[in-house]
């Protein structure tokens, strides 16, 4: 059964409102798939692969990583986890039938399964209503981003806030769903999960889809920033690239948060382009959702420090001008973790 699947029968509105989104929601979140990986050798396999230290992984934590090519290009991000028998990995649907596929080519002598958790369901909750809509299953709550609570009723794991209100992800056994479900309508407005990528727009939250592997490095996309890097763990493919440009102390490029009035789709990959040299592409757009019926809301890559005066467009020098908003965190040029 795959992801959307699990969903299917779970009515929700595709369109953002965002005060309700504010006072409180709940998403399934059927385009993100989990990978969960087993056997003695996990663990040190995935440390050696990924951005980040796993071997200091708390069963109570969670952790942002992602996979480079030997480029520091990166190929995907993801969120991870442990359980009772394995390590999870969630990212976008689009791209985990390759990833799995490519992690196997590495397994080599490593004792290691890599199987989808197609038997696992998750649901998103944000909102100031939302740590009161979960208490009937969790009675403590975890109390800062990245914390991990688990019990009968599956693993919860807090987020960055988003839309100043706390974020959770709710990983559970798929039949239980059914039950859970009807229980939460009354108190949250169900979502489709287009509204939690939304919150992690607004969270400085970078996904690599289809669309943007392999078009940046870590630092691109401020994942260093956001703990999604460790600059005191030992290899991993790409790690030469990006403590290089960690210890130049300078990025040729960040990522910023910006809103474009435009009326339709924007696919993560376009380009977009200042009005001081209109003929080369300046940046990217990460990820982007819309956030009203004529305005997009947007994480984009761009050359950095912009110099006052410019201004950036979505496609073309002549496309809507990207309006930027402030990130949750600050940009700095030079932070070792």
């Amino acid at each position: 059964m795959t992801a959307t699947q699990h969903y299917s029968d779970f009515k929700t509105t595709t369109f953002v409102d965002l005060p309700a989104l504010k006072k409180g929601f709940v998403t399934p979140l059927s385009s993100f798939g989990m990978m969960a990986f087993s056997g003695t050798d996990a663990l040190s396999f995935l440390h050696r692969q990924l951005t980040n230290d796993l071997e200091h992984l708390s069963v109570n934590a969670a952790r942002l990583a992602g996979y480079c090519t030997p480029q520091g290009r990166l190929l995907a991000t993801f969120l991870i986890w442990k359980s009772a028998d394995h390590i999870l990995l969630q990212l976008p649907q689009d791209i985990l039938p390759g990833l799995q596929k490519r992690l196997k080519m590495y397994v080599l002598r490593d004792k290691v399964n890599i199987a989808e958790a197609s038997e696992l369901a998750q649901l998103g909750f944000g909102g100031q209503a939302a740590p009161e809509a979960l208490t009937p299953w969790f009675t403590d709550l975890p109390s800062q981003a990245y914390a991990k609570v688990d019990n009968e009723h599956g693993s919860i794991i807090r987020v960055s806030d988003a839309f100043g209100a706390p974020r959770y992800l709710w990983i559970m056994p798929t039949e239980k769903l059914a039950t859970i479900w009807p229980a939460l309508n009354p108190k949250l407005t169900a979502f489709s999960d287009n509204t939690w990528k939304l919150a992690e727009i607004d969270a400085g939250i970078p996904h690599i889809t289809t669309g943007t592997q392999e078009k940046f490095v870590a630092q691109m996309v401020n994942f260093e920033l956001i703990g999604g890097v460790s600059f005191k763990k030992g290899c991993y493919p790409g790690q030469e690239i990006v403590a290089r440009m960690q210890h130049r102390g300078k990025t040729p490029r960040r990522m910023l948060a910006a809103r474009i009035p435009f009326a339709g789709d924007v696919a993560a990959g376009t380009e977009v382009f200042a009005n001081d040299d209109p003929n080369q592409a300046c940046g990217m757009i990460v990820n982007a959702e819309q956030i009203e019926t004529d305005r997009i809301a947007c994480l984009v890559s761009l050359r950095y420090p912009m110099p006052e005066g410019i201004t950036v467009h979505l496609g073309s020098a002549t496309g809507a001008a990207l309006q930027f908003t402030p990130l949750p965190y600050p940009l700095e040029d030079n932070a070792l973790s």
